[in-house]
């Protein structure tokens, strides 16, 4: 039976790499699968893309999108979809998992997102939220904190060298920005942070 799965992490915790090592792994098997990625995640340029220089060409979807409209007019050209995969799928709106809800559901397609659960802020995204009502299953991606080695469970945002901990909950950005942190480090960084 075809899953929705919600893959989650903190930043840098290879969620980008996991994902196309899957879309790899079906398509080594002749299998067709789809690669999704968020228009507001302006470093993607229509790939999912990783730290380690590996590149996938990606649909881009913006707020308007219709996912399930877009996977039925891929069904007009290919004879099955074998995968969805989405990246950076806390950027999307609920509505989208909805979308995504339903094409597992009629279709029987499983659908694998990769996202971060919370933000800076500590608030849940949206569609995470989101994801977390709907998924059939749950799995942590996980790494170490920035600064202590512990499982890190929090993404701390720096600016100047300095924790920030309010703002838009979507602020797009790398390592220039952000580390992976435990909720220790996070409530109390090391001062050279």
């Amino acid at each position: 039976m075809a899953k929705l799965f919600f893959k989650y992490g903190t930043v840098f915790s290879a969620k980008s790499l996991n994902l196309i090592a899957t879309a790899h792994n079906y398509q080594t098997q002749g299998k067709e699968v789809i690669l999704l990625i968020p228009e507001i995640d302006t470093r993607s340029d229509g790939h999912v893309a990783t730290r380690a220089g590996f590149k996938m060409p990606a649909e881009l979807i913006n707020d308007d999108t219709d996912i399930f409209d877009l996977y039925e007019a891929y069904l007009k050209h290919k004879e099955k979809i074998d995968c969805i995969l989405v990246d950076e799928c806390h950027m999307l709106l609920p509505k989208h998992i909805d979308q995504l809800r339903k094409i597992v559901n009629v279709y029987h397609t499983p659908v694998i997102c990769y996202g971060l659960r919370v933000s800076y802020t500590l608030q849940l995204f949206d569609a995470s939220k989101r994801l977390f009502e709907l998924a059939d299953k749950l799995e942590e991606i996980k790494t170490v904190c920035w600064y202590c080695n512990h499982k890190a469970t929090h993404n701390l945002k720096l600016v100047d060298g300095n924790p920030v901990y309010e703002g838009e909950s979507i602020d797009i950005g790398g390592l220039e920005k952000y580390v992976p942190v435990c909720y220790h480090c996070f409530t109390e960084p090391p001062k050279d942070a």
